[in-house]
């Protein structure tokens, strides 16, 4: 089926879907909720301790380096960047580096952001088509104890919402340092029986790279919604296309023999483009004692990626060769179609209420994946080109009972089923694979006593793993080696537990506590000479969380979070048993002070702790401490100026550290890394950026 008989298809559903009742009194009520806070924890809303919902009211307070720094909003979560910021980010929680995504499931408007079987990193989640001033809601789950919940979701979930109705139009243009440029308008606006709501915006930034990152992003979102929250539908259709170049990971011993600096390349042709098209079905409906929810989606999604990150480990240069590097391209052009049916019924069972669930999660990913030998963003010789028909079928059932006033049970079971078809240009590296797993789910919620709820949950989740890891047995890029590499399995088991508590004991205070363990069969990490992920030992994970709201004045809202974690292999490996990249504490400090007459004023602090590099821990990260600002002056009741400043104390620090073997040019032809190849084991790391400075001018209307 071609993509654009998809799209009609889903525009037909939709068109089937559209006679709608009349808005009930008890939508226009829930409409009408204004919540002055950053976050709604509140005691009885959710089902653990670190489950909760983002305000629009953070996002429009907090600075933003980034679009993907919306989910850096959820408690513990951290995200930097490891190359050019067209790329996906780099996500860290609870023990993790989820590389760009692995192990932590994103949707916007109910559309999956990770990508399976990526061609730079399982799971990659770029969210750079993302336009903040349009999220409505952000809600977010830690752990696998959630059915509704599949793959990517064993350290946690978000999912992002945008509103289908603006109060009022916005229209914004910024500028900043590094040559930052930004312009955006949003509105939305009667049409005919329903809404229609659109933004725009167009994005330019250099950074303070020495080789300017030229940054060129186009953003677009057009939504038709008709109804109510009790009955009602939108189409959505959103269109992203960004290019740039790359300063990516560079060696420390490139910066202490002054080669480059710290905001230098030893490779400036690195970079890429990425596109992403998508339309959308949303419709849901009351019917009888429960709901009806179903969403459809089709996404056109395209990468070429440029990296290098060994230099010359590969390609030494001499007098014959002396421009060849390992550069190589990797390249994902893929549509994706999918849909997630559910049903909510309510119920009674004596006199006790009873909530039962059932869904579907179906996608098909059709994708062409392929790695290149490049020079200078030119092909000198393919790798592996391969064409892969990925299927998941998820199916789950959720039950809800209410024992009492003071406990209620929540039990679930998900069943995901898995095929893959791989058609490599190496038929030894070709063939299907099927797989299935189940994840049970169990959460026991008591309370509230005295304005106090205590969670205990347990869980089963799972991940995919690369299905060209599934059916692999020859090297492309050695094929003659006496160790074939070493097939994966399609999905990978993990079990997580939880105890927690909330509180509201203290006036204008939320504070919820929550104590952690997960484990995995199999660890995804990060391949600094591969440039993917890829899979590893068994591990696990341990930490505690500490999250606090507390707003002791209309005008005023403090946010403080604090994570410690430990992750380990749980397997014997002479190696040792420490995970790299694995973060171990993590504090963020937000103050907002609203309404001081024109002016309003926010700052961010966030502490990101260090971590081991390598298996024995020899070799460690350093800690890094940030903090930004806004000051937010209201030039009249429609327009309003704001003021960023990020990294306010110019702090030299690093967003990610790796350490792995590299070769420079000028490197010794006698040296030799650990694994007996002619380099340099070496630390390698992303600078963060300096102080920079952000201006904005946005009105309403």
């Amino acid at each position: 089926m071609t993509v654009r008989k998809s799209l009609a298809a889903l525009a037909a559903l939709a068109s089937a879907f559209a006679p709608i009742q009349g808005l009930t009194q008890e939508a226009e009520k829930a409409d009408e909720i204004r919540v002055i806070g950053h976050y709604e924890n509140s005691v009885g809303t959710s089902d653990a301790a670190s489950q909760g919902n983002i305000t629009p009211a953070l996002i429009e307070a907090r600075p933003m380096q980034r679009a993907g720094e919306v989910l850096e909003y959820v408690p513990g979560v951290i995200i930097t960047q490891h190359s050019g910021d067209g790329k996906a980010n780099q996500y860290f929680l609870r023990g993790f580096n989820l590389d760009h995504g692995t192990d932590f499931r994103t949707t916007v408007d109910h559309m999956p952001v990770n990508m399976p079987t990526h061609a730079h990193g399982q799971g990659y989640s770029d969210l750079n088509f993302l336009i903040p001033e349009l999220v409505s809601r952000i809600s977010y789950k830690k752990g696998p104890y959630f059915a509704e919940e599949g793959d990517f979701a064993s350290a946690g979930a978000a999912d992002i919402y945008y509103a289908s109705k603006l109060k009022q139009g916005i229209a914004s243009i910024s500028a900043g340092s590094g040559d930052y440029r930004r312009a955006l308008v949003a509105n939305s606006f009667d049409a005919g029986p329903g809404t229609l709501l659109y933004g725009f915006e167009a994005f330019h930034n250099n950074g303070p790279w020495d080789n300017p990152e030229d940054y060129r992003k186009l953003n677009g979102v057009l939504r038709f919604s008709h109804g109510s929250n009790a009955d009602g539908f939108s189409l959505t259709g959103m269109a992203y296309t960004g290019k740039w170049n790359a300063t990516d990971q560079i060696p420390q011993r490139a910066v202490d023999q002054g080669l480059i600096s710290r905001f230098g390349a030893i490779d400036p042709t690195d970079g890429g483009e990425s596109s992403r098209y998508s339309l959308s079905l949303d419709r849901h409906k009351a019917i009888g004692n429960g709901e009806f929810h179903f969403d459809a989606y089709a996404i056109k999604y395209k990468l070429k990626l440029f990296s290098n990150f060994t230099f010359f480990l590969d390609h030494p240069t001499d007098a014959t060769d002396p421009i060849k590097s390992d550069q190589f391209e990797q390249f994902d052009d893929r549509t994706v179609f999918g849909m997630s049916p559910s049903w909510i019924l309510t119920d009674k069972w004596g006199e006790r209420q009873v909530i039962n669930k059932f869904g579907m999660d179906l996608r098909r990913d059709n994708i062409n994946v392929a790695l290149y030998n490049t020079t200078a963003r030119q092909q000198q010789g393919t790798v592996r080109v391969d064409r892969v028909n990925q299927t998941g079928l998820g199916l789950y059932y959720e039950n809800t009972l209410q024992w009492s006033e003071s406990f209620r049970a929540v039990a679930g079971i998900r069943e995901d089923f898995y095929n893959a078809r791989v058609n490599s240009d190496r038929a030894e590296n070709s063939g299907t694979t099927n797989d299935q797993i189940t994840s049970p789910k169990l959460n026991f919620i008591f309370g509230p006593f005295a304005k106090t709820e205590y969670f205990i949950n347990y869980g089963q989740g799972f991940h995919s793993n690369d299905a060209r890891g599934t059916t692999i047995t020859v090297d492309p890029t050695n094929p003659t080696a006496q160790n074939p590499p070493q097939k994966v399995p399609a999905l990978v088991k993990s079990k997580g537990a939880e105890v927690g508590v909330r509180t509201e004991a203290i006036s204008g205070l939320q504070s919820s506590l929550s104590l952690w363990r997960l484990e995995l069969a199999s660890e995804l990490v990060f391949a600094g000479d591969a440039g993917t992920t890829e899979a590893s030992r068994p591990s696990l994970r341990r930490g505690i969380e500490w999250s606090n709201r507390y707003i002791p004045k209309p005008w005023l809202i403090v946010d403080l979070d604090l994570s410690v974690s430990r992750a380990q292999f749980t397997d014997s490996d002479p190696a040792g048993n420490y995970i790299p990249g694995a973060i171990d504490r993590v504090a963020s400090l937000g103050m907002t002070l609203n309404d001081f007459g024109r002016w309003s004023f926010s700052g961010h602090l966030r502490y990101f702790g260090p971590r081991p590099l390598i298996e024995d821990n020899s070799v460690r990260s350093q800690s890094s401490t940030l903090v930004s600002l806004r000051t937010s002056y209201k030039l009249d009741k429609r327009l309003r100026l704001n003021f960023d400043v990020f990294n306010l104390f110019n702090r030299q620090a690093k967003d990610i550290d790796y350490f792995y073997c590299s070769r420079l040019s000028t490197d010794s032809a006698a040296s030799t890394c650990s694994d007996g190849r002619t380099g340099v084991d070496d630390i390698h790391f992303h600078s963060a950026e300096p102080r920079s400075i952000r201006v904005a001018l946005t009105g309403n209307f």
